[in-house]
């Protein structure tokens, strides 16, 4: 069985074919809508924005794998293991929201 613990294997993974058409199905599936933002009443859908400073169009939309890759190698390709996300839900599950830092209790003497 195909392992994805390293980073290279992983972009080889997300580089195929076969993920780009799954990934295609699966958001169409979900009617390009974030799954997680419906689960909690809001709409978010993807708007086809373009970033001038990437040349692309704006990633906002991802494909999640709901059982882990590197833990579940063998459901990679498994549409029921797929869900369409927004890049901040998806951020948010993967634990990469950035709080900014609370200010330092500033003591100053009025």
């Amino acid at each position: 069985m195909t392992e994805y613990k390293t980073r290279q294997q992983k972009r080889k993974f997300y580089d195929s074919e076969d993920w780009k058409q799954l990934r295609e199905e699966v958001k169409k599936r979900d009617n390009y809508e974030c799954q997680e933002c419906k689960q909690n009443g809001y709409v978010f859908i993807d708007t086809n924005e373009y970033s001038e400073k990437a040349k692309r169009k704006k990633i906002q939309l991802v494909v999640h794998h709901i059982k882990e890759l590197e833990d579940h190698p063998e459901l990679a390709l498994e549409i029921d293991n797929l869900e369409t996300l927004c890049v901040n839900c998806h951020n948010r599950i993967h634990g990469r929201i950035f709080q900014p830092k609370k200010p330092k209790w500033d003591d100053e003497r009025w």
